[in-house]
C-alpha cells in the first residue's frame, strides 16, 4: 500500500528539514523508494541515438532493478514521419510484448498499478515531437490506439505546430497547432511542452482543455539554458493541472556525476516552492549513448544551435535514482510529497486525461 498523497499543509509549502542522522535518513529514503510507485516519464530510446549493439532489455534491467523504477516512458519517435514512426512503434511493441515475464505495455493508470503488483516493469510510449502526425489529424487517434500516451508539441525547431525552444522568433502556436492540441485533448493524449518555445507553450496551455505537462526539464531560474522553462511557464503548466518532470542532464543543469542527484532534487524543490509539490515529477531523460556516434547532433546543427558542448554528454544513470529520493528526504519533503513526486503526481494527472 502506498502512503497517501494528501497533506494538511498548503500545496506551496515544503516541509521543514528533518533533524535526523544521515543513516536514518538513508533508511527512510530506501523505504520510500521501495514503497513508492516510481514513474520515470522520459527515457529516449531511438535507433538514431544507439550503437548497433545496444540492447533494450539490458538497459531496462538497470532501470527496473537498481533504479527502482516501476514505470518508464520510452521515446519511440521524434522528428520521424508516419512510415518510420509505424515501423518504430511496431518494433518497440514487439520487444515489450515479447517479454511478458518482464514487461507490461501499458495504456492506463490501472495497467501501471497492475504491472507493479505483478512485479513487471510498466512501459509507456511517447513521441518527442509531432512530426509523426504529419498534416493528418486522424493519425493522432491511431497512435493513441497503438499505445502512445503523450507527445511533445515541438522539438527545438520551428514546425507546422509552432516554434521550438531554439527558434529566435519565438512565434506562437499555429492554427494547425491549435487543431493538434484539440485532437490530442479529444483522444486523451497528454500534451507536453518540453523543448517547445515559450510563446508556443503558453499558447498551447491556453488552448488546451486538459492538463499540459513539461516532461523533462530543469528550471531556467537554476540554470540558464534556452532548453529550460521560465518560472512563468512552470506556473502556467501547473495551473492547467500539469506536472513538471525534472531531468538529469548535465548540459541543462550544470551537474557533474557527483552532484547529479543533488541538482535534480534542487530542480524539484524549486518547482515545489513555485507551484506546490503535487506538480513535481521525475523525467530523467536518461539516454543510453555508450558507443553512439552522436550522428543526430552532428548532422542536425540547426536543432542544436547554442549551449551544447561537444559529446559525449553526461546523463543521470538509473542506479542514481534512489539517491534522488535520499536528497528529497534531506531537503525535508514529507513522505507523502516524495511518493507524489516519484510517481503519484504523474498518475493523478494521467488519470484525468487518458481515455
Amino acid at each position: 500500500m502506498h502512503p497517501s498523497r494528501t497533506t494538511n499543509r498548503r500545496d506551496d509549502a515544503v516541509a521543514p528539514a528533518c533533524e535526523t542522522p544521515a543513516d536514518s535518513r538513508a533508511e527512510r529514503a530506501a523505504r520510500l523508494h521501495a514503497a513508492a510507485l516510481v514513474c520515470d516519464i522520459t527515457m529516449p530510446w531511438h535507433e538514431e541515438f544507439l550503437a548497433q549493439d545496444a540492447r533494450l532489455d539490458e538497459v531496462l534491467a538497470r532501470v527496473h532493478g537498481p533504479g527502482g523504477v516501476d514505470m518508464v516512458s520510452l521515446t519511440v519517435a521524434a522528428v520521424d514521419g508516419m512510415h518510420d514512426t509505424i515501423r518504430l512503434l511496431a518494433k518497440r511493441r514487439r520487444e515489450i510484448e515479447g517479454r511478458p515475464d518482464l514487461y507490461r505495455l501499458v495504456g492506463s493508470v490501472a495497467d501501471i498499478r497492475a504491472a507493479r503488483a505483478e512485479g513487471r516493469l510498466a512501459v509507456l510510449l511517447h513521441f518527442q515531437g509531432t512530426h509523426p502526425f504529419e498534416r493528418n489529424l486522424d493519425l493522432i487517434a491511431l497512435y493513441y490506439a497503438l499505445g502512445v500516451r503523450h507527445a511533445l508539441l515541438v522539438y527545438n525547431e520551428r514546425t507546422l505546430v509552432g516554434d521550438g525552444c531554439h527558434e529566435p522568433g519565438n512565434a506562437g502556436l499555429s492554427v494547425f497547432g491549435r487543431l493538434v492540441v484539440a485532437e490530442m485533448n479529444r483522444v486523451g493524449m497528454l500534451v507536453d511542452v518540453a523543448h517547445t518555445g515559450e510563446r508556443t507553450a503558453l499558447d498551447a496551455i491556453a488552448h488546451s482543455a486538459a492538463p499540459v505537462m513539461i516532461s523533462h526539464v530543469t528550471p531556467r531560474a537554476l540554470f540558464d539554458h534556452a532548453r529550460n522553462p521560465s518560472d512563468d511557464l512552470i506556473r502556467a503548466a501547473a495551473a492547467s493541472g500539469g506536472v513538471i518532470g525534472i531531468n538529469g542532464v548535465g548540459l541543462f543543469n550544470g551537474a557533474d556525476a557527483q552532484t547529479m542527484a543533488a541538482r535534480i532534487s534542487e530542480g524539484m524543490a524549486h518547482v515545489a516552492g513555485l507551484v506546490g509539490p503535487r506538480h513535481v515529477a521525475l523525467g530523467s531523460d536518461f539516454m543510453y549513448l555508450e558507443g553512439s556516434a552522436y550522428r543526430w547532433y552532428y548532422d542536425r546543427a540547426y536543432m542544436y544551435p547554442a549551449g551544447y558542448s561537444e559529446p559525449p554528454w553526461l546523463f543521470v544513470q538509473p542506479e542514481q535514482l534512489p539517491r534522488v529520493t535520499e536528497e528529497l528526504v534531506r531537503r525535508g519533503f514529507s513522505d507523502a510529497e516524495i511518493v507524489g513526486i516519484l510517481g503519484e503526481n504523474f498518475l493523478a494527472m494521467a488519470q484525468t486525461v487518458w481515455r
